[in-house]
């Protein structure tokens, strides 16, 4: 479903897909940030020290399914499961095979992964200085290259970063857009006043808040003043593919949208104006209908502040007849999004299928999960 942008541009968007979703390339970018250990921040992992394996463990469960034994259990949740179950479930039944890159989780994971040179996670965004300046362009350039050599492929990009869309929304915000409102979160009521108090602090304390007219700062010094290594790879894998005529799925809720606001300021005007035409951030329908359609507000904003009609698409994913009642707290309003879920269920639609099958195929996976390392199924 069409969220916010031009009607008339998603028809080529979707062809395109449908006909080369066999030769996409999936990626899964892993991060880690100091934020993710404040207290109240994020759902993904019930304590700050359990979010360290967050996403070594949704990585293992996107490769390896949830019958394995996997070298890392899941962090146990407030409710609900990790929505690396969908993207598992797709990926196996369309028999693609998602690359692993460890661009800074606070853990690598178990599973064949591509690491980045020097990886490590962000400093906590309220210090101002999240990481360095020579980090940040090196991310940008392997981002640029490594999209460069893709260009001919559709392109899928997912994440996982515990206190992500902490992140992402300083980075939105030091990029000019007024988004506090607008975004969400794991938890099922967003701590948007603790994520504003922690946005607020860092862009002052890395002089990058003030009056409203003054110049912008340069996107490169937002992403290090404020970001994380997921969203400067992103933005550079972005830029670098959006070169080309394959489309990109951004796959997520608020981070993406920060990856491809970060990748239009970067961005000259010409270019930007292609990359809005390739390009589609997509999310689940839970993120989507929160908070009367916030999600598509904020892509409205960012459309209107670089000038691009961006598509923003829901898919028609629904638990709400789903046996399993951990799958149904999604309708309940926890967890809404994680490691790309409304994109992969997306791309199952556009292979052709139906989403009440993708539900039925987790609603019989679900029950398989194992949550410890000793091998204990999860009740169903």
């Amino acid at each position: 479903m069409l969220l916010e942008g031009p009607p008339q541009a998603l028809p080529r968007w979707r062809r395109r897909w449908q006909r080369h979703w066999r030769r996409s390339c999936p990626l899964l970018l892993l991060a880690g940030t100091g934020t993710a250990a404040v207290p109240g921040i994020s759902a993904a992992g019930l304590t700050p020290d359990s979010r360290r394996f967050t996403a070594a463990a949704d990585a293992e469960l996107l490769l390896l399914g949830p019958s394995a034994a996997r070298p890392h259990a899941l962090p146990p949740l407030p409710a609900g499961v990790s929505p690396a179950l969908i993207s598992w479930v797709v990926s196996q039944r369309l028999a693609l095979v998602p690359l692993v890159i460890d661009a800074g989780a606070p853990t690598p994971p178990g599973v064949p992964h591509v690491r980045m040179p020097g990886a490590e996670p962000a400093r906590c965004l309220s210090t101002g200085n999240a990481m360095d300046p020579a980090t940040v362009a090196a991310l940008l350039g392997w981002g640029r290259r490594w999209g460069a050599a893709l260009q001919g492929r559709p392109l899928l990009l997912a994440e996982c970063v515990p206190g992500g869309t902490s992140t992402a929304a300083a980075v939105l915000t030091g990029l000019g857009l007024d988004c506090a409102a607008c975004i969400s979160g794991s938890l099922r009521e967003p701590p948007r006043t603790l994520r504003r108090d922690l946005v607020q602090r860092g862009l002052a304390r890395a002089g990058l808040s003030g009056p409203a007219g003054r110049p912008s700062p340069a996107p490169a010094d937002v992403l290090a003043a404020v970001g994380d290594p997921m969203l400067a790879l992103a933005a550079g894998l972005v830029i670098g593919a959006g070169g080309g005529d394959s489309p990109i799925l951004l796959a997520g809720g608020s981070q993406m949208a920060a990856v491809f606001a970060a990748a239009l300021a970067l961005s000259r005007a010409p270019e930007r104006a292609r990359l809005g035409a390739a390009a589609a951030v997509v999310t689940t329908s839970w993120l989507a209908q929160e908070n009367a359609g916030a999600f598509a507000g904020l892509m409205e904003r960012l459309g209107e502040r670089w000038g691009v009609a961006p598509m923003a698409l829901a898919s028609r994913l629904s638990f709400h007849r789903c046996r399993n009642e951990r799958l149904r707290d999604y309708e309940r309003g926890y967890i809404k999004e994680g490691v790309g879920a409304g994109g992969f269920a997306l791309l199952w639609e556009l292979s052709g299928r139906v989403a009440s099958d993708l539900a039925g195929a987790c609603d019989s996976e679900a029950p398989r999960m194992l949550l410890t390392d000793s091998g204990q199924p999860a009740d169903a």
